[in-house]
């Protein structure tokens, strides 16, 4: 590996060679690499396992041991001469080390994730997403170059297709079972076992009657009620276990329900939203219960596991999360929003910014005009329109990635004294 580090890719002045890892559940990854080929790029991808296999066949699988990835992608990149690396999410233990190596002999690295902007908006960003992003934390950054750039467009609403989506990984994570054979060194980034999370959405998919019953008892009490929303992420969410200090949702559900105890108005309520891609290998309802008795708050919290958290959102004061792409949801509607976490929209004058127990009773709300310019940036330089599950969503952003992927723009460069503050 140290001969790596000293190698640089010399690349042919009009080709480019685009190597995919993992991509998210569904056709995307697979529609954007033959539009790739249609313009005249070489491109190719390396499955991890099954699922990967049958989502885009015909491609590279590498059955190698953990312990030989670093040594089998650098020397990959080295002799495919490949000139841009491509993946959805930049955590996984084997796209950061696909990464590292790519960085080293000068590939370009693009990383696709979830929206920045809830919803209707993929994120596409040069070198890292998330905690990993270039993006500048100084607000008046944002005001200068969104002066150039147009307003915000318009689009109608994208249909949504959760149930889709919830399908989409139960049927990746059957192949990725049923082909295990293929890939028996692998292991999945995912720290539960695909088995054990196929059996719970099959459980949670018998007891639907049951929860959507709970759900709407528990929107009712909060009809006329003046309430906060905390989204929950994934147990599993990188954004959860990299960045942020919780390594999980369960310490995130106390510390908010500890701060809301001691600090919020008693006429106040929690409105605890579920994520709705959660298998239920925990169960977070008796869990927020029983941590909202042990601080005698049990009959101001309501715990939903359905619905739509726009809705949700637009009738609560405001929102908490750790650093949920939520949030945005909120921001757009004026909300104020507390971060516990590392996120990309945590900035002065768009955040929440005097700590969480001062929020309950003072929060403080966005404003518009920076928001606005944050949001126009991002539009301008890693947001594309459209959704990773839905083919009129995938309709939208080909074009649009393709232009992004063969446009040789450099990452965003900030000042060390903005780039990544907390």
């Amino acid at each position: 590996m140290d001969s790596v580090n000293v190698l640089v890719a010399h690349f042919p002045p009009d080709e480019r060679v685009f190597l995919f890892l993992q991509g998210p559940h569904g056709s995307f990854f697979p529609r954007l690499g033959r539009a790739l080929q249609s313009h005249g790029h070489r491109v190719f991808r390396i499955n991890f396992n099954g699922g990967d296999r049958a989502t885009w066949g015909g491609q590279i699988d590498y059955v190698g041991r953990e312990s030989h990835w670093p040594q089998y992608v650098a020397r990959f990149l080295r002799d495919r001469q490949v000139t841009d690396l491509v993946l959805y999410g930049d955590c996984r233990p084997k796209h950061a080390l696909a990464i590292r190596a790519a960085k080293a002999i000068g590939v370009r690295v693009h990383v696709f994730e979830e929206g920045y902007i809830r919803p209707d908006w993929v994120t596409l960003e040069r070198e890292g997403v998330n905690g990993n992003s270039t993006l500048s934390r100084d607000p008046q950054w944002y005001v200068e170059r969104a002066r150039s750039l147009p307003p915000v467009p318009s689009f109608p609403p994208i249909e949504s297709f959760q149930t889709a989506r919830g399908w989409g990984a139960f049927f990746y994570y059957a192949e990725f079972v049923l082909q295990y054979w293929r890939f028996p060194f692998h292991h999945s980034h995912r720290p539960s076992d695909p088995v054990a999370e196929g059996v719970e959405w099959l459980r949670r998919f018998r007891r639907r009657k049951e929860e959507y019953a709970r759900t709407e008892a528990a929107l009712n009490n909060l009809t006329t009620a003046d309430y906060v929303v905390f989204p929950l992420q994934l147990d599993s969410d990188y954004q959860i276990r990299m960045h942020s200090d919780f390594g999980g949702m369960r310490p995130a559900i106390i510390k908010v329900l500890a701060s809301f105890a001691s600090h919020a108005p008693a006429s106040m309520r929690l409105a605890v939203k579920e994520h709705p891609l959660d298998a239920g290998l925990h169960d977070w309802r008796k869990i927020t219960m029983e941590e909202a008795h042990r601080f005698g708050v049990a009959d101001r919290v309501d715990f939903i596991e359905h619905g739509d958290l726009l809705q949700l959102v637009r009738r609560a004061r405001g929102m908490v999360t750790v650093n949920s792409t939520a949030g945005t949801l909120a921001l757009i509607e004026g909300k104020p929003v507390a971060v516990m976490g590392n996120a990309v929209y945590d900035i002065a004058g768009i955040t929440h910014q005097s700590g969480l127990d001062q929020f309950w009773r003072d929060a403080q709300a966005p404003d518009p005009a920076i928001f606005n310019a944050f949001y126009r940036v991002l539009i301008d330089c890693c947001l594309l329109h459209g959704a990773f599950l839905s083919d009129e969503g995938i309709d939208m952003m080909i074009d649009a990635a393709v232009a992004r992927l063969i446009t040789d723009h450099e990452p965003l460069e900030v000042s060390l004294e903005s780039a990544n503050m907390v």
